[in-house]
């Protein structure tokens, strides 16, 4: 039984897990991808469906299982099929400034503001 194999590059560019085969190629050259718990630092490792490669993707280690090999890069739905996402969710980020902060008097007035501060005004000089 044959098995098919596949460039690593060629399959992290066809997975769209990197926008360029170059960024991939580049990516395992320095940053060193794992395939089954082995380090790898050559873009022309061959793979193949069962492997598990571990990397870093902006900031997040990421852990596929590959299931299918490739033949072209197409749109993401299709590049979904290629792999199952074993990566353990990102936590959640707290952090985070509210959606659209409350207007806590800070800042420039608005027009009503302004006419209420012109009226006060005039009351206190009458």
């Amino acid at each position: 039984m044959s098995t098919a194999k596949l460039r690593l590059d060629k399959w992290l560019w066809q997975a769209r897990f990197f926008k360029t085969r170059t960024l991939a190629a580049r990516t395992i050259s320095t940053e060193g991808v794992r395939v089954d718990g082995t380090r790898v630092s050559k873009p022309g490792r061959t793979i193949s469906p069962g492997n598990v490669l571990t990397f870093v993707q902006a900031k997040r280690v990421r852990i596929v299982r590959i299931l299918e090999l490739g033949t072209r890069r197409g749109p993401a739905t299709e590049a979904q099929a290629l792999y199952e996402d074993l990566s353990p969710p990102e936590p959640p980020k707290e952090d985070r400034p509210p959606a659209n902060p409350a207007y806590e008097g800070k800042g420039r007035p608005t027009k009503q503001d302004r006419r209420n501060l012109d009226l006060n005004r005039r009351r206190t000089l009458e």
